[in-house]
């Protein structure tokens, strides 16, 4: 089964308001954020509609609050992932916390995980009827889908009555209300701003914490390697710690850093000459290698010419020797 795909998949870039309107539409929610499913039980819900029966629905607490509590409802999902053979890690200490970015990234891979599924079709599913049977089910889809807003509202409202009571101190509470209501609707729409705004902070903030790490992660790499014993007295491994150790942004550590690789070059341009004598007492040898083959070529062709020359010599002796030869 699919387990984690990559941070570059187009998974990743499915929008917040896709996210809710699917999760809202699948489990006739009403969820305003993506972080309001941090408690787990949602994403138990949609593991349900996309493979029903293999949920136990009814140990999904959807009123869950407290951390250990939505623990319970993310061992449920791990349960599930395991009957599945589901590879996909949860990183529950991040979910619980309810930060927006974790909370975005795991909800995308359920939607890629959920298309992949029947197509993403889900077929003569009672969402509402599910929930019954878990811990809170029957008051999740019944919520407003502003109740976190009208509560910043009201809490906001509170100052202003109070004020407006000290100023208007002697007039009427029917000219009180009147001037509270209408309040409301710009108080409302300020709120509401603040609120998105909060919420696209807490992104940016995760993403660049997500940075920082990765980036820390690659130093820490470079820090071990450097610590090899194999490479750690070279000079390039010196020249990286002293840019890797450097307590602030000073540009004279890049330079002694520059400097450090520069003086062992140096030392390696002195030691050329050993090079130039290792390279002409080589040719010599080659040449030594060369005058011995050629010497055994000569002689190998001297034994082929033997025979032909004792030849030669015989037939001198003869015609020598017959003049003498008296009859």
């Amino acid at each position: 089964m699919m387990g984690s795909i990559g941070m570059m998949d187009s998974a990743y870039f499915v929008g917040r308001s896709e996210i809710l309107s699917w999760i809202n539409s699948t489990l006739q929610l009403n969820l305003c954020k993506v972080e309001e499913a941090a408690s787990g039980a949602v994403h138990c819900q949609l593991m349900d509609a996309a493979h029903p029966g293999i949920v136990p629905i009814h140990k999904v607490n959807f009123d869950a609050k407290n951390e250990y509590e939505m623990i319970q409802n993310y061992k449920v999902l791990q349960d599930v992932f395991n009957k599945l053979k589901i590879t996909k890690h949860i990183e529950v200490n991040k979910l619980v916390k309810g930060r927006p970015l974790d909370n975005l990234e795991f909800m995308q891979w359920m939607k890629r995980y959920c298309d992949n599924v029947n197509s993403g079709l889900v077929h003569n599913y009672n969402p509402l009827d599910r929930r019954e049977a878990c811990k809170g089910g029957k008051e999740a889809g019944r919520r407003p889908a502003h109740q976190v807003s009208a509560k910043l509202n009201n809490a906001a409202l509170r100052p202003q009555s109070s004020h407006c009571s000290k100023r208007n101190d002697g007039s009427s509470s029917a000219n009180i209300e009147n001037h509270h209501l209408k309040l409301i609707k710009p108080a409302s729409t300020t709120w509401t701003a603040y609120d998105e705004l909060i919420t696209e902070l807490k992104l940016s903030v995760d993403s660049l914490e997500k940075e920082r790490d990765f980036y820390f992660s690659k130093l820490r790499d470079i820090e071990i390697l450097c610590q090899c014993p194999e490479i750690e007295n070279s000079s390039i491994v010196e020249a990286v710690k002293r840019i890797l150790y450097a307590t602030d942004d000073d540009v004279s550590v890049m330079v002694e850093a520059q400097a450090i690789v520069s003086k062992n070059m140096n030392q390696r341009v002195n030691l050329s000459p050993i090079a130039e004598v290792a390279e002409e007492h080589i040719q010599i040898e080659n040449q030594k290698r060369k005058n011995i083959r050629s010497q055994e070529v000569d002689a190998e062709a001297n034994a082929v010419l033997y025979p032909r020359q004792r030849l030669s010599d015989g037939s001198d002796v003869h015609c020598g020797v017959s003049p003498l030869v008296t009859y």
